[in-house]
Parts: structure tokens; C-alpha cells; sequence
């Protein structure tokens, strides 16, 4: 992954682009901290779908089986 220079990356742009499309994302920092990464729509839809996986799979307390069930209780009767 390439780091770029905010000014140098806005000079740039199609370049980083392109880089990011065809190679890996594209790091981008100002004053010696990183502020973006710039990566292709492909990487990101890819991304988008593995959040909701990583946080099912991540969940604290996975070892608990939990039985669930519904009551199986008449509804109240509702006077209107």
C-alpha cells in the first residue's frame, strides 16, 4: 500500500485512483497522519458485506444457547 502526501494525492487524483482500482487501497496522509484510505467500489462492497458477518461471528458470548420460544398464551380481549 502506497502512502501519499494530501497535496500530492490531489495533484494526483486519477493516478491514486486508478492505483487503488487496479493495485491495493491508497493511504493518504496530512501533516504525518494517515486521514483517508482511498479503495476501489469492488473492495468496498466486499467490505460492506463482510461487517455484518464480522460482528455476528464476533459477538460476546457465543458459547450460550439460548432456547427461545413463544408463550403460547391466548391474546387479552380489548374493550373499545
Amino acid at each position: 500500500m502506497r502512502t501519499w502526501q494530501l497535496q500530492e494525492a490531489k495533484s494526483k487524483f486519477s493516478q491514486v485512483i486508478n492505483l487503488a482500482c487496479s493495485e491495493s487501497p491508497q493511504k493518504v496522509s496530512k501533516n504525518g497522519k494517515t486521514v483517508a484510505y482511498i479503495i476501489s467500489a469492488e473492495e468496498y462492497e466486499k467490505q460492506k458485506g463482510l461487517h455484518l458477518k464480522k460482528i455476528l461471528l464476533n459477538r460476546p458470548h457465543k458459547d450460550i444457547e439460548l432456547e427461545l420460544s413463544r408463550q403460547q398464551d391466548q391474546p387479552r380481549d380489548l374493550e373499545f
